[in-house]
């Protein structure tokens, strides 16, 4: 933990010149973004170990009214949406989890810029926090940047 997954529609796939993006690249710099996160002491607020970012297409998907408003608008009809779910542990002060959510939503709509100006797109962002029903781990991840 902590982990963000990304579910979109798979519309956003298609070459940039065509309305997608590069959800690798988002991947990489939603990642970054939490690993460049610091908490009010100055640390990190997410192990490098631990970050993980992945996503996710919709390959079929009902979004709003199914475009007749984006057409009548004078769009395509082919709506955009991204959900961004970051599901982290407890233990984080609530200006440390508003900060961290900030930050990623402002990293994404950064990546989303030509989508937001552009299209009928929808970004929502979500932050879980614990408590774990159950919660096991194995990884050598960790010790890879525990090393002194």
């Amino acid at each position: 933990m902590p982990h963000l997954v990304i579910l979109y529609t798979a519309n956003l796939d298609r070459p940039v010149a065509q309305g997608g993006t590069d959800m690798t690249a988002l991947c990489r710099a939603l990642a970054d973004t939490m690993l460049a996160t610091r908490d009010e002491g100055g640390k990190p607020v997410f192990p490098p170990g631990g970050v993980r970012v992945f996503a996710y297409p919709a390959s079929h998907c009902a979004v709003s009214d199914g475009g007749t408003a984006g057409r009548a608008a004078g769009g395509s009809g082919d709506y955009g949406f991204v959900y961004l779910n970051l599901r982290m542990g407890r233990g984080r002060s609530k200006e440390t989890i508003s900060y961290a959510g900030n930050a990623l939503l402002e990293s994404a709509k950064s990546h989303f810029d030509s989508q937001l100006k552009q299209q009928h797109f929808g970004l929502t962002l979500q932050v879980d926090e614990g408590p774990e029903v159950f919660d096991a781990k194995t990884s050598t991840l960790h010790p890879l940047f525990n090393r002194t």
